[in-house]
């Protein structure tokens, strides 16, 4: 006889840092629902704080591109036998996903072996490239919650049962930068070179180059790096230390804290760059992969931009600089041309400000977990 279903258990994974923080958000509003809920499942430092029972952390699964992943691939098979294991041995009332799409579609398709319902909540990009998945999510996933406006119309019209939630950044109490009142204040230019050490190691360096430009080029500038929780500030220092000296700072503890500093960012493209959006901070966006990712991946993807708020807004309102166009020399002068027109900064701001009006309010997480608790009581 089969195991039951155990409707007070939840198990969610969450394979990135951003995940991880918006998946702690999702337990603490099902938590104030119910508060005889469990939860395990695989995340980091904020889904553990939030009480989820961490079998593996999500920072040992991380990668970005497609031959990187093969760094990895002993934890990730480690991970997939972990999870698949729980899954049959716990029988949680939901599998709760999020984003991660090549680790989490199989991990669906083994809990709907068993039985077990599944929400994802952030969905993979398939409207960007590999819409092949988008027939994977319709036979794998029982609901899909959705984060960007225009991703609850793409997967109706492929017969998915989706619900547009709106962005969970905004319940993080984001809001729009003040400009600094001094005119005299020096000029905070925050470099944001990712949340795995993979895309620290690719961008940090040119970023701090094109820092050393920028104050050449300059007067009274100030130059903040982030560093994002899954990176070690040691590692962040010793790439530091192999650059000019000059008045910079490593700012610790989310991006919020560094963006309240800054007039402009040089951040990789992810989701840091709608929190720079809602925050109302000028930006130049910059992405680099392996050059064999790089080139496989631009034969799939199916979108004119890759960053996120080039996308919601429908045309190109910060600048993209990718792969081989991601120099000191290219990045320092997309980073002056904006410093040097007060216009083009105010102009910036204002399409920033739109994006943050598309993005549904706040709430997203206390309405991904309505659909949740729904989906336990009718397990």
């Amino acid at each position: 006889m089969s195991q039951p279903i155990n409707r007070k258990c939840v198990m969610i994974i969450a394979g990135e840092a951003s995940g991880d923080i918006h998946g702690a958000r999702l337990i603490s509003a099902m938590k104030e629902k119910n508060k005889d809920l469990c939860f395990c499942g695989i995340g980091g430092d904020a889904l553990r704080d939030a009480g989820v029972e961490i079998i593996q952390d999500a920072s040992t699964l991380a990668v970005v591109g497609i031959t990187e992943v093969f760094s990895k691939i002993f934890s990730i098979i480690k991970g997939m036998a972990g999870a698949k294991r729980l899954l049959k041995t716990l029988k949680p009332g939901l599998l709760i996903l999020i984003d991660f799409p090549d680790f989490n579609l199989k991990i669906a398709a083994n809990a709907k072996n068993l039985g077990i319902p599944v929400l994802y909540y952030i969905s993979p990009q398939v409207w960007a490239w590999r819409q092949g998945r988008v027939k994977k999510i319709k036979e794998l996933v029982n609901h899909l919650a959705v984060i960007l406006p225009f991703e609850e119309e793409f997967f109706k019209k492929h017969g998915v049962l989706v619900s547009y939630v709106g962005h969970p950044l905004l319940d993080g109490g984001l809001s729009p930068v003040k400009l600094k009142e001094k005119e005299d204040a020096p000029v905070v230019v925050g470099l944001l070179p990712g949340s795995r050490d993979s895309e620290v190691a690719r961008h940090l360096p040119i970023m701090l180059e094109a820092a050393s430009l920028i104050i050449k080029k300059m007067n009274r500038v100030k130059i903040a790096v982030s560093l994002a929780p899954t990176v070690e500030r040691g590692y962040v220092e010793k790439i530091n230390e192999k650059h000019d000296a000059y008045d910079y700072e490593i700012v610790s503890g989310g991006a919020d804290k560094i963006l309240k500093m800054c007039s402009l960012v040089v951040a990789a493209s992810g989701t840091v760059t709608l929190e720079a959006a809602i925050a109302g901070v000028p930006m130049v966006v910059i992405y680099r992969v392996s050059p064999v990712s790089y080139l496989l991946g631009k034969a799939m993807i199916n979108v004119p931009n890759i960053c996120l708020v080039n996308l919601i807004a429908g045309r190109e309102i910060v600048p993209e600089l990718i792969q081989d166009m991601v120099t000191p020399a290219n990045i320092a002068d997309e980073v002056l041309r904006i410093l040097g027109d007060s216009g083009k900064i105010e102009s910036m701001r204002n399409d920033l400000v739109g994006i943050r009006n598309l993005l549904g309010g706040p709430g997203a997480s206390g309405r991904v977990a309505d659909i949740a608790i729904s989906m336990l009581t009718q397990s």
